[in-house]
């Protein structure tokens, strides 16, 4: 399983070529996975109704990650650990936490905002 960021998300809706064959390949070995905080801030930009369905239509081929007692917890000790230091802001610190729990790598255009985070697998585009 291979979760995805939301920047990924917005760049195949974008129609980025690159990306979207590279998603498809890694859709060939891996199942797809966002974490509900991706499908929340990609909720968050649709601009009417008609948006909505089509997103969630879209959203279907991915599996939704649900933020558990566990993720929370983590996600919590995560922004303890680098808020101050590197900025971690709260959906970055409970989708690296998603992936740690989860053991899976994370999908990402913006590594800075994930590469400071200890075991992390962050895979390239």
């Amino acid at each position: 399983m291979v979760l995805i960021d939301s920047n990924i998300l917005i760049q195949i809706g974008n129609k980025d070529k690159q990306i979207i064959e590279h998603v498809k390949e890694l859709e060939i070995k891996n199942k797809l996975a966002i974490s509900i905080v991706t499908e929340m801030e990609m909720l968050v930009g649709c601009r009417n109704k008609i948006e909505f369905q089509s997103l969630d239509k879209f959203l279907k081929r991915f599996s939704v990650c649900k933020i558990t007692e566990s993720i929370s917890e983590l996600g919590k000790e995560l922004i303890k650990k680098y808020y101050l230091s590197h900025g971690l802001e709260i959906p970055d610190a409970l989708i690296a936490a998603t992936a740690l729990q989860l053991e899976i790598p994370l999908l990402t255009i913006n590594k800075k905002d994930f590469r400071f985070i200890d075991k992390v697998e962050l895979l390239d585009i």
